[in-house]
């Protein structure tokens, strides 16, 4: 496939909420991701001009990362966020390096095993190597196994690490990380 892989613009946001939307109604969102589909279409367009303003190009502690086919149309993401120690990051947890953090991993369907997932894969690792970090991070829910064997494929390994899922279910999110080698 000859897809772009690029930064999001902050005047992007229609396409950054419409993308986050497919995502959620994926039929694996609910094992992904931490908010629903019905809490993101209730979002006024104040938070997605936000979301994508505090992600675009140029932002240095948020990143979005899009795949863009030839006709335009965004196939998939990844957001990297720049969480440092000695700082809460998005869980609320006090972290003990400066790294970065995956988050909001999607790549539509029909793109899937298509090497779009790798590519968003290297260009956010690039992106968080030349930012001067060492450390990345990621977390995918224990019964996401495809997910999960792409993370290991890649070179994630997991730390032993998890957290709880949201909604008190008593499954647990895994960590994975990867070093600059």
């Amino acid at each position: 496939m000859n897809q772009v892989i690029r930064s999001i613009r902050a005047d992007e946001w229609r396409s950054v909420r419409e993308l986050r939307l497919v995502a959620l109604r994926d039929p694996v969102a609910h094992l992904a991701f931490r908010e629903t589909y019905e809490e993101s279409v209730a979002r006024p367009d104040a938070f997605w001009q936000e979301r994508a303003a505090g992600a675009a190009e140029g932002v240095d502690e948020r990143r979005q990362f899009v795949a863009v086919d030839p006709d335009g149309v965004w196939i998939g993401s990844v957001v990297v966020l720049v969480e440092r120690a000695g700082e809460a990051d998005f869980l609320g947890h006090v972290g003990e390096w400066d790294q970065a953090h995956l988050v909001g991993v999607f790549v539509r369907p029909e793109h899937r095993g298509s090497g779009v997932t790798d590519a968003l894969f290297e260009t956010a690792l690039a992106w968080a190597w030349e930012t001067g970090l060492d450390r990345v991070r990621l977390f995918v829910h224990e019964k996401n196994g495809r997910a999960e064997a792409f993370y290991r494929r890649v070179g994630f390994v997991p730390t032993g690490g998890s957290a709880p899922t949201p909604g008190d279910t008593g499954e647990r999110d895994l960590e994975f990380v990867i070093t600059r080698s």
